[in-house]
C-alpha cells in the first residue's frame, strides 16, 4: 500500500512538475538573456524528476514487496533485506551517475556515512563515486576558461593539457604551467553544476521528503539541509580559495608546533574566479598509497600520526574544520627542507586539497565537543554523557552518540581499558557494528535529526579520518587516540584559562587540571608502551 501511494504520488508530482515547466518553458527562454542555457534547464529537469520518481517508487515496492511476511529478527528476512539493500544501492548509484551533478556529490556524502546508513549503501556508493565521476570536454573547458579570464587558455598559459589529472563531481583538475615557468593546477567547474544545481536540488528534497512521508523511520532530511547550505559554498571557488589561506594561518598562530609540516597550495589570485582556481601543483602521494609513501622514505605511522595531530588541532583549536578529508583531498610529500629523523627516514608534510567544505565550531560547540573527546578516550562516563546531552543527543540517545562516534558499543566506550575504543577492522568487529547499526536504525534517525549540523559533519569528518588511518595502519591506533586525548584536553584547559583570567582560585583549577592531565597521559603512554611489549612477546 505505502509502496502503491508513493509510486502514484511521484508519478502525480512528476507529471506537474513536467506540465508546469515545459508549460512555462517557451515563456522562459523567450526572455532569457540565456536562451540555450534556459532551453537546458527545462528539458533537463523534467526527464531527472522522472528518474527520481520511478527509481524512489521502484525502491520503495522492492523493500514492501520482498519482506512482505517475513517475520522480524528472522534469518529469512535478514538474507532478504540484504539483497533489497544491495538492488537499491545499485539502483541509486545508478541515478546518481545518470543525473549527475549534485547527485554525485549525494552519493559520495551517503558512501562516507558509514554505519548510518545501510553498509550496503556505504559500500556500493564508496566503490563506485570517487572513480567515476563526469568529465567535461575540452570545449566545454575552454568556454569556461575563456568567459571567466577573458581569453582561451593558450593565450592564459604557456602550457595546458586538455587531458584532466582528476575529475570531481563539481570540477575538473588541469596541468598547465604560467608563462614566468611555474607547474600550476587548473580547477574548472563542470559547466552543468550551475545550470541544474537549483533544479536538482528541489528534485532531491522532493524525494527525500516523500520518502519520509512514506516511511516516517528514514528521516534524512537533515542531509538535503545540510547540502542547502555547503553547496553555494562549495560551487564559489573563491570561497575555497579563501579558505585554503584561513586553515594555513590557523595553523601558524594557534598550532605553531606543526604549522609546518601542514601545507595548502598557494592560490594564483590573477587566475582565478568563482567557477576557476589556479593553484599550485603539488607533486605527493595520495593518503592511502602506502606503497608510494614507502618509496618517499616515509613512515606510514608517522603519517597517520600527522593527519591525526592536524585534524585534532583543527577541531578541538582552530575551531574552523575541512570536513571532506577523504584520500583524494590529503596528499602527502616529504618535508621540502630534507629533515629527517634520527633513523634517516624522512618526515612527511600534509598537502591538504579542496577547501571548499568548511564548518565553523562556535566557542561553546568547540568547547563540548572537546569535552567529550576527552570523557571517551578516558572512559569518563559522567563527562560523556554530560558533553552528549549538551550537544544535543539527549538523556535517552547519549549512548548511541558517543557509540557513533568511537565505532563502539557502550560497554566498550565506558571500559576503563587503555585500548578500549580500538577497533582491530577484522569481520567480528565488522560484523557487530552492522548488528547495532541495524538494529537501532530508528533510532540513529532520530539522532542525527536532534544534533546540530555542525555536528553531523563532524560526524563525516570522523568516518573519512576513521578510513585514512585504517588505509595506513590497517586498523584504528592507540596513538591516534592518545593524540586525540591529549589535544582534546589541551584544548578544553585552553578555553578555561580565556573564560577566567583574572579568578585565582580558577586559575589553581586549571594549573591541578593541567597536572592531572600530565599524570594521566604519563599513565597513558606507560600502558601503551606495556600493551605493545606484550603484543610484541605473543607475536
Amino acid at each position: 500500500m505505502a509502496a502503491r501511494f508513493l509510486w502514484r504520488a511521484q508519478a502525480k508530482l512528476a507529471v506537474a512538475a513536467t506540465a508546469l515547466v515545459t508549460g512555462g518553458g517557451a515563456a522562459a527562454i523567450a526572455t532569457s538573456d540565456d536562451p540555450a542555457t534556459t532551453l537546458k534547464v527545462c528539458t533537463t529537469v523534467p526527464l531527472r524528476l522522472v528518474r527520481d520518481s520511478v527509481t524512489a517508487a521502484s525502491i520503495a515496492f522492492d523493500y514492501e514487496y520482498s519482506l512482505f511476511g517475513l517475520p522480524e529478527g528472522s534469518e529469512e528476512r535478514a538474507k532478504v533485506k540484504h539483497e533489497v539493500h544491495l538492488r537499491s544501492a545499485c539502483k541509486l548509484r545508478e541515478l546518481c551517475f545518470r543525473n549527475g551533478g549534485i547527485y554525485i556529490k549525494l552519493g559520495q556524502h551517503i558512501g562516507q556515512l558509514e554505519y548510518l546508513v545501510p553498509q550496503e549503501y556505504v559500500q556500493t556508493m564508496r566503490e563506485s563515486m570517487l572513480n567515476r565521476c563526469p568529465v567535461s570536454s575540452y570545449d566545454q573547458v575552454r568556454q569556461v576558461v575563456k568567459k571567466e579570464l577573458g581569453e582561451e587558455p593558450d593565450k592564459l598559459f604557456s602550457e595546458f593539457d586538455p587531458e584532466p589529472i582528476a575529475s570531481a563531481s563539481l570540477a575538473q583538475v588541469h596541468v598547465a604551467r604560467t608563462f614566468d615557468g611555474q607547474k600550476v593546477a587548473v580547477k574548472v567547474q563542470h559547466t552543468h553544476m550551475t545550470d541544474t544545481a537549483a533544479a536538482d536540488h528541489a528534485t532531491v528534497d522532493m524525494i527525500v521528503n516523500a520518502l519520509h512521508y512514506v516511511f516516517p523511520s528514514f528521516d534524512y532530511r537533515w542531509l538535503i539541509d545540510e547540502m542547502s547550505e555547503s553547496l553555494p559554498k562549495e560551487l564559489d571557488f573563491l570561497v575555497e580559495a579563501k579558505n585554503s589561506e584561513r586553515c594555513i594561518e590557523n595553523f601558524w598562530k594557534l598550532s605553531p608546533h606543526i604549522a609546518a609540516y601542514v601545507y595548502a597550495p598557494r592560490v594564483h589570485w590573477n587566475l582565478s574566479t568563482s567557477k576557476l582556481l589556479t593553484m599550485e601543483y603539488i607533486d605527493g602521494a595520495h593518503v592511502n598509497d602506502i606503497k608510494t609513501i614507502h618509496k618517499l622514505g616515509l613512515k606510514p605511522k608517522e603519517v597517520s600520526t600527522l593527519v591525526s595531530q592536524a585534524f585534532a588541532e583543527m577541531m578541538f583549536k582552530h575551531g574552523f574544520v575541512h570536513c571532506d578529508p577523504h584520500a583524494a583531498n590529503l596528499i602527502i610529500r616529504p618535508f621540502p627542507s630534507g629533515g629527517g629523523n634520527i633513523l634517516g627516514k624522512r618526515k612527511p608534510q600534509l598537502v591538504l586539497l579542496d577547501h571548499g567544505l568548511y564548518k565553523e565550531l562556535d566557542f561553546s560547540t568547540r568547547f563540548n565537543y572537546a569535552s567529550l573527546w576527552k570523557g571517551l578516550v578516558f572512559a569518563d562516563a559522567k563527562a560523556i554523557k554530560e558533553n552528549c546531552v549538551k550537544l544535543g543527543a539527549g538523556e535517552d540517545l547519549y549512548p548511541l552518540f558517543a557509540g557513533i562516534l568511537t565505532m563502539r558499543p557502550w560497554n566498550r566506550v565506558i571500559d576503563p581499558a587503555v585500548d578500549h575504543l580500538v577497533i582491530k577492522g577484522n569481520d567480528s568487529d565488522r560484523s557487530e557494528l552492522q548488528m547495532y547499526a541495524s538494529q537501532y536504525f530508528p533510532q540513529i534517525s532520530e539522532l542525527l535529526r536532534r544534533l546540530p549540523r555542525v555536528i553531523l559533519l563532524m560526524l563525516k569528518t570522523n568516518d573519512c579520518l576513521r578510513a585514512v588511518n585504517n588505509a595506513l595502519l590497517q586498523e584504528s591506533s592507540l596513538d591516534t587516540f592518545f593524540i586525540v586525548g591529549k589535544i582534546s584536553s589541551e584544548a578544553v584547559i585552553d578555553a578555561k584559562k580565556s573564560q577566567r583570567r583574572f579568578n585565582i582560585l580558577a586559575w589553581i583549577d586549571v594549573w591541578l587540571d593541567e597536572l592531572r592531565l600530565e599524570a594521566r597521559l604519563l599513565g597513558m603512554k606507560f600502558a601503551l608502551w606495556l600493551l605493545k611489549f606484550r603484543r610484541a612477546l605473543t607475536g
